[in-house]
């Protein structure tokens, strides 16, 4: 008999019957542990549940009696100092194990493959070579000692993981890999990419229904990202990350948390308390870590804490884990543990590396690399002197847009005919509205996913152009604030986008639209205006890219179900460089909204976008368009009316009289944001990262001193003559405009053809910008 004491944990009977109320806030004590019982022993045969041996400092080799034990269901026995071999038998009822970080050698008996064992074998020395390829568990190979995979040869210099959820590109520019994988309570999984790997440990005591992930679809304060907390990975002991082949170096580790499952009650206090330590590189960096007190006690609060790191050997491992301490029932049971919602590292030093994955074995013939790469040039010729005689047959293409290089174009591709069954054919009952180069419908895919199809015009070639920058554009940015993309087609002259659908449509039809049966209260209203900030503030700072929108205004804002406000409408977009004080350009974009140095000048900066986002904040607090000559000459224009009121100290008068209630300072603050945003100078301007400081109340805001020259300098004789309108999306679209301007003493008079997107009315500024071009270009 092989001489291993072992401590047997003995599950109090008693506390079946205690209630969840009586363990209150009490810290979790120890379960109680009885004494030492020898292997092979009658009391060890007669045990119901032998669950976790981990961390005993156990040695010796695994004695077969102890797998063979037939009511045994759970064992665990990692961290330990066990040697020798793995058992070549076990009972069908064993089907939950950690073996981890143990110093076991040899090949794998056949059990290790059964369908529904929960197998942990993580940091041993298992000899994975000699072993028949069939036997060795998946992805176990980089999980061994030392973590081979790729060691002495770092091949990475980053990575991101959206701990149990789906990839995504987070505001940060940071790629968060999927981490969706179903791993139990002894498991661990490594990507096929070996970039980096998760291992898990531990069982949900008495827990009916264990899990290992949360999700939650709650908007997390805090936060560009919300969605990256909006899921987390779960541990009922120890969890580890792996970082895997980086190059070595010193790292900036991100560590993100989110509280799914310990709420706020009714009352506003939390139902139970989870604690548990840090581990990174193996030294403790934080100590009984509480994520609701590190958010502050309130729930939802993302929580985003970073670290630094040493990699020497070409890994990162990153470790949390449960000492026992806090609740583990309340407010249901298996409520303990630690959890993580999203991890990255970052290098701090110069990547020497190309942060890709190896492209596999080398071809051993060299004839057919010849011909393969032969093929491909000749290929890539026949593209070229293709494109080049199509370029030639469109001799009126126009040669002043500036495309979007260096921009992987990542959404998928639809048939026509598949659209064409998602929309009914595009029946027009699907019609939900239309834009300035065509229609757009609601449809639904096979797989279950409603959708919004903008479809573009054949008869514009402009919208062609459009059309490409779309995609180009949304496709490099993904936040929460932006709209997704979900793909498009093109079929011969069809060119269709396909867009996720938000029910609650446009911002402006909840504001001055059709669609009143859409409430927007104050709150409502000033998280909108936060999220339009923040999504502005990605494009213009934070994406990899630097964008202007160019079309900043209401109706390019949709609100999904929760009412989180997306920018959408990418096809007026421009890239910038930030060494570029602007760019000169043609004037397009829409009436109302156009900053008066970019109208007069055509120099676009972000300060552009932050002029119309100005203009929208105004008119989310109003309710009313920045433009409307129903309410008589003094409140005609928007931000004329604004002005006149902050001179007198009445913004509340601004104000939407349908709101039965706001919040007065709020308003104010969002008033002198707009007008802040809004002023003659771009250098007067805050940028976007201001306006989210000051919206948050993080940042005071600028003082207004000075009304815009725009409305001070020039003097309108308006005498418009409205020749024909038409209703879209009752929002009125004037088609043929004739105004006469006394200007500085000057007489000015011309014709104006306004885009289906130019709101009736225009403006000061947009007068300025009527004055120097006939023709509002939407391109």
């Amino acid at each position: 008999m092989h001489d291993v004491v072992i401590w047997v944990e003995v599950i109090d009977q008693g506390e079946r019957s205690r209630s969840e109320s009586e363990l209150g806030f009490k810290e979790r004590e120890p379960l109680e542990r009885t004494g030492a019982a020898r292997l092979g022993s009658t009391a060890v045969e007669e045990l119901m549940v032998v669950r976790d041996l981990s961390f005993n400092n156990l040695t010796g080799q695994i004695p077969d009696s102890l797998f063979n034990l037939s009511s045994l269901s759970i064992l665990f026995l990692g961290n330990n100092k066990l040697n020798g071999t793995l058992p070549e038998y076990k009972t069908a009822s064993l089907l939950n194990i950690d073996l981890s970080y143990n110093y076991l050698v040899g090949s794998f008996p056949s059990w290790v493959k059964e369908e529904k064992l929960q197998l942990n074998l993580v940091a041993n020395n298992f000899n994975i070579e000699s072993s028949n390829s069939s036997a060795v568990p998946s992805g176990l190979a980089c999980l061994q000692r030392n973590f081979p995979c790729n060691r002495g040869r770092g091949i990475y210099y980053n990575f991101g993981i959206n701990c149990g959820g789906p990839e995504i590109k987070a505001s940060d520019g940071i790629l968060y890999e999927k981490d969706d994988e179903s791993l139990g309570p002894a498991s661990y999984f490594v990507t096929d990419t070996k970039r980096w790997g998760v291992s898990n440990v531990g069982y949900f005591i008495k827990s009916t229904n264990p899990q290992y992930t949360s999700f939650s679809q709650s908007q997390f304060t805090n936060t560009f990202d919300s969605v990256l907390f909006q899921t987390a990975r779960l541990s009922a002991s120890s969890i580890r990350y792996y970082g895997l082949g980086l190059e070595n170096g010193n790292y900036t580790v991100n560590l993100k948390f989110s509280e799914l499952v310990i709420l706020a009650s009714p009352t506003g206090k939390f139902i139970g308390r989870r604690l548990f330590d840090i581990y990174i590189q193996g030294i403790l960096v934080s100590k009984d870590f509480d994520i609701l007190k590190e958010a502050g006690m309130s729930s939802f609060g993302a929580v985003q804490k970073q670290y630094k790191a040493h990699v020497s050997e070409n890994y990162l491992e990153i470790h949390l884990f449960w000492t026992g301490k806090g609740t583990c029932c309340i407010p249901v049971r298996g409520t303990y543990g630690p959890a993580i919602a999203a991890i990255s590292a970052t290098p701090d030093f110069i990547p020497t590396v190309s942060n890709k994955p190896p492209t596999g074995k080398k071809s051993r013939n060299g004839l057919i690399l010849g011909i393969v790469v032969g093929g491909g040039v000749l290929f890539i010729l026949l593209v070229v002197v293709f494109y080049t005689v199509q370029r030639r047959k469109r001799p009126n293409s126009d040669d002043d847009d500036e495309e979007l290089y260096g921009i992987d174009v990542g959404p998928l591709t639809f048939s026509f005919s598949e659209l064409k069954i998602a929309t009914n054919d595009f029946d027009p009952t699907n019609k939900l509205g239309e834009g300035g180069f065509g229609p757009v419908y609601k449809g639904t895919l096979n797989d279950g996913r409603v959708i919004a199809v903008k479809q573009l015009s054949a008869a514009s070639h402009q919208g062609k152009n459009q059309f490409v920058t779309e995609i180009a554009t949304i496709s490099a940015v993904q936040h929460n604030n932006l709209v997704k993309l979900y793909g498009f087609c093109t079929e011969g002259i069809k060119r269709l986008l396909v867009y996720e659908y938000l029910e609650n449509k446009s911002l402006d039809q909840a504001l001055f639209g059709n669609n009143r049966s859409l409430i927007l209260d104050w709150s409502t209203r000033y998280d909108i205006c936060l999220g339009i900030a923040r999504g502005l503030t990605y494009l213009h700072e934070e994406s990899r890219v630097r964008i202007v929108h160019r079309d900043v205004k209401a109706s390019n804002i949709l609100l999904d179900t929760n009412l989180i406000p997306k920018i959408s409408d990418f096809g007026l977009a421009k890239l910038y460089d930030d060494q570029k004080t602007h760019i000169s350009t043609r004037v397009a974009g829409t009436i109302g909204y156009l900053a008066p140095e970019y109208a007069m000048r055509g120099h676009l900066t972000e300060k552009s976008d932050v002029f119309a986002f100005g203009v929208v904040a105004l008119e989310i607090v109003s309710g009313r368009p920045n433009s409307d000559p129903s309410l008589g000459e003094e409140m005609t224009y928007l931000l004329e009316w604004a002005w006149q009121l902050h001179e007198k100290k009445l913004e509340g008068e601004l104000v939407d009289s349908r709101l039965s209630a706001f919040n007065e300072e709020e308003a104010k603050r969002i008033i002198k944001i707009g007008l802040l945003c809004t002023q003659t100078s771009p250098m007067l301007r805050p940028s976007m990262s201001r306006v989210v400081g000051m919206l948050s109340g993080d940042m005071e805001v600028t003082t207004v001193t000075s009304k815009p020259g725009y409305l001070t300098d020039w003097k309108f004789d308006d005498k418009t003559t409205v020749t024909s309108l038409t209703k879209l999306d009752d929002v009125s679209t004037v088609s043929s405009v004739v105004t006469d301007m006394t200007i500085k003493g000057t007489e000015f008079s011309f014709n104006h053809s306004s885009a289906s997107t130019s709101i009736m009315g225009q403006s000061p500024p947009n007068a300025i910008h009527s004055m120097l071009q006939n023709d509002v270009d939407a391109q």
